[in-house]
């Protein structure tokens, strides 16, 4: 009789009588019996998160930098300055014609690296010009209009009808229960929201973001079962025949227990097939179609298309682009792309443009061991013969069809014992699908191509990968060739050969530098950064946009379109936008600030912790910082307080639209420019006796000690943003009621003491 059990074995047993050996049980897993098993679940190890200030890391002393008020300067360092009896540490950065700016360390978030189009210097500004205030003014304008098109194609694509599909099937949750690995943190959230943006009823248009071999795929394999379980054909479109035939192949394999007809259409189908395939999809008989730029011909149409899959959209043409625009406001549209979008950009467009963002790795990744050097053929052979000897295969890319079988004399001298196969994208369709066939099935060692394997291929027993003439490519194509390996668990490793390093141009220095020093999982954020250092930031935000990137930097860029964005948002909801101020709020109090090299001994450390602080907005991130500070580096010295302080003093100062907070006459003097159309009468017998309030100030005394006029402080901005708050909210009361009733609120402010 056969017994079904539940449990948990690795392999399964017979229990045999010593005496006659008689089998008394045979005891089989699912695995032996169906060839396959999920592995069990492991405790996940938890990555080790990089400190929160390696964002800011990227100013060093010599860069040139941005500030918000006064434009281009390069960065020289901290210093630390004795004023009034207090020691402060400052960002010092000069300007044009020896004009030096000493930048208080607690607005370090109002300098940014100077991120422009080519590697050609900024002309620096001087200080007090007007030339900045019209560069800045003139790329706000843009970053306005810019922000204006995107709600407007946002609120467009809201108000368009879709399909709503319905909530996941059981079918549904026997192909996820089928993944053969463990899914990250990240990869459930963005399954989350590209579901639920399938169940509303407006078309999704979804970008994912992530680095390669992060699981985009499997995100849209579950997007498209779920279009195909609701009646729906789904259409996926990849840059590369290549490519078209490895998700053919991963589609077809993990959806085969269902009723789930999945067919390509690219040049690996012959014109026949291809025609059989146009009338299937015609008629309804295919659910869902992987293919190059051929499924945006004329000939192909849907009977009832409900999902698109997007593959790198960045490498289709502008006609392609033009027919895919139509499309989106037709059905749900997925976006898949490994080219990654700075977190800066990704902040501005928050809102706009609905981007999910997969940066954890896999369990088990390894970084790629990268070495980057001079071509060395002895280094060659080691490499492959490293891998072989393990068992593995190599991906030896040399991006030149004309002198490829050449590398192939000499690669077949270098390793005589490999079997080795070329291929290039002027082969037949034929001859590459083999060659792709005979890789993954092993029967390759060393498959010496042109860049067509760079997009997205999966082999996960090839771990080594040599790339000819390194200096030849762009950065982002190397980030992405490095991406074809280390996608198991073993070590992969990657060599980038170049010509002699002082032929080189300084771009390709640049390029080889970076890809050698971001080895590290996750790292494609500062690749993508440094990428538009290298080439220019146009390609995130269209080229109109480009000149005035040029002009203040990719991250002032990047502020100024935030702003407009929120600004824009807020106009389009009907609410009131609060007085243009104050990312600017001066604060000079009479406290030393700084972090001790006794408490923080490394410079490039405390520099990043200065500009990560600066940034802080809130009251609770101000506590979580100095609760993260005790933890690391031990008690919190009293000019750390001091910091703290004064950066809690200029968050309460922006929330209460105060201007300045600094030292005057022997008081605390509270600059507020709005203060002239107050009540002020009112105001002042709601803050009591204690302070004085001016035509466009409040005074507080500072004759008691630092302990008690630093509360009394807090307090003061903490009554005078109720105070403002409960104005604008009578004002607005007024502005809703009738003309007559108008001139009634007039002193109701004064209710607030």
């Amino acid at each position: 009789s056969i017994t079904f059990v539940q449990g948990s074995l690795a392999e399964g047993f017979i229990l045999v009588r010593q005496e006659d050996h008689h089998v008394l049980l045979h005891l089989l897993t699912d695995a032996e019996i169906f060839g396959w098993s999920r592995p069990a679940p492991r405790r996940q190890r938890k990555a080790r998160q990089a400190a929160p200030e390696t964002f800011f890391a990227d100013i060093k002393q010599g860069d040139y930098v941005v500030h918000l008020d006064y434009g281009i300067g390069k960065f020289e360092g901290l210093v630390v300055r004795n004023l009034g009896g207090m020691e402060r540490e400052y960002l010092l950065v000069k300007y044009a014609n020896g004009d030096t700016l000493y930048v208080p360390v607690h607005h370090a978030d109002r300098l940014g690296k100077w991120i422009g189009p080519d590697d050609a210097d900024p002309t620096l500004n001087r200080l007090g010009e007007r030339t900045w205030t019209q560069a800045r003014a003139a790329a706000q304008r843009a970053a306005d209009e810019l922000a204006q098109e995107l709600l407007d194609l946002y609120a467009t694509r809201e108000t368009i009808p879709g399909h709503a599909f319905p909530a996941d099937t059981e079918w549904q949750a026997e192909l996820e229960a089928s993944f053969p690995y463990h899914e990250t943190e990240d990869q459930l959230r963005v399954i989350g929201e590209v579901k639920e943006d399938m169940e509303r009823s407006s078309p999704m248009d979804r970008l994912i973001c992530g680095d390669v071999g992060y699981g985009k795929t499997e995100v849209a394999l579950r997007a498209a079962f779920k279009a195909v379980m609701d009646g729906k054909q789904v259409a996926m479109l990849v840059p590369t025949t290549i490519l078209a035939q490895q998700h053919y192949t991963t589609f077809t394999e993990r959806l085969a227990p269902f009723p789930v007809t999945v067919e390509m259409l690219s040049r690996f189908r012959t014109p026949t097939r291809q025609r059989q395939i146009v009338q299937k999809l015609r008629d309804g008989k295919i659910d869902i179609v992987i293919g190059t730029h051929r499924l945006l011909s004329d000939d192909v149409s849907f009977k009832d298309l409900g999902l698109i899959i997007i593959d790198e959209e960045q490498r289709f043409g502008v006609a392609d682009k033009e027919r895919l625009k139509k499309w989106r406001n037709e059905v749900d549209v997925l976006t898949l792309t490994a080219t990654p979008i700075p977190r800066t950009l990704h902040m501005a467009l928050t809102g706009v443009r609905d981007i999910s963002i997969i940066d954890t790795a896999p369990a088990e990744r390894l970084p790629v061991e990268t070495y980057v050097g001079e071509a060395d053929d002895s280094r060659i052979r080691t490499a492959i013969l490293r891998e072989l000897d393990r068992g593995g295969q190599v991906f030896f890319v040399h991006n030149r069809v004309q002198s490829i079988h050449i590398i192939r004399k000499r690669l077949e001298k270098l390793a005589p014992e490999a079997r080795i196969v070329v291929a290039h994208g002027q082969m037949s369709e034929r001859q590459l699908e083999k060659i792709m066939i005979d890789f993954a099935e092993g029967n390759v060692d060393i498959l010496l191509s042109t860049t067509i394997i760079e997009s997205g291929l999966d082999f996960p027993n090839a771990n080594t990968l040599i790339v000819d003439r390194a200096e030849q490519f762009g950065l982002s194509q190397l980030y992405q060739l490095r991406g074809r390996v280390g996608r198991a668990t073993r070590r992969a490793y990657a060599y980038f050969f170049h010509a002699p390093w002082r032929g080189l141009t300084p771009d390709a220095q640049a390029r080889l530098e970076t890809i050698a020093e971001h080895t590290q999982l996750g790292s494609g954020y500062y690749i993508a950064v440094r990428d538009m250092e290298i080439r220019g930031a146009g390609d995130f935000l269209g080229g109109e946009q480009s000149g005035h990137i040029s002009n203040v930097g990719f991250d002032m860029y990047t502020r100024l379109l935030t702003k407009a964005v929120k600004r824009r948002k807020a106009e389009l909801r009907g609410e009131q936008t609060s007085p243009e101020l104050p990312d600017n709020v001066l604060i000079d109090l009479p406290l030393a600030t700084y972090i001790p090299t006794d408490y923080v001994p490394d410079t490039q450390l405390r520099l990043r912790l200065y500009r990560r602080m600066a940034t802080l907005d809130t009251l609770a991130e101000i506590d979580e910082m100095a609760a993260e500070l005790a933890d690391r580096f031990g008690p919190i010295p009293d000019p750390v307080h001091n910091l703290l302080y004064q950066i809690r003093i200029k968050s309460l100062a922006q929330m209460a639209v105060v201007n300045a907070v600094v030292t005057e006459a022997g008081q605390i003097r509270i600059r507020i420019d709005e203060l002239g159309g107050m009540d002020r009468f009112h105001l002042q017998r709601y803050l009591g006796e204690s302070v004085r309030v001016s035509k466009s100030a409040i005074w507080l005394k500072k004759d008691r000690g630092t302990h008690e006029w630093q509360i009394e402080l807090v307090q003061v901005l903490e009554k005078f943003r109720l105070f403002e708050r409960q104005v604008n909210q009578t004002t607005r009361a007024a502005d809703s009621q009738s003309p007559q009733r108008e001139t009634e609120s007039a002193g109701t402010p004064g209710t607030a003491g």
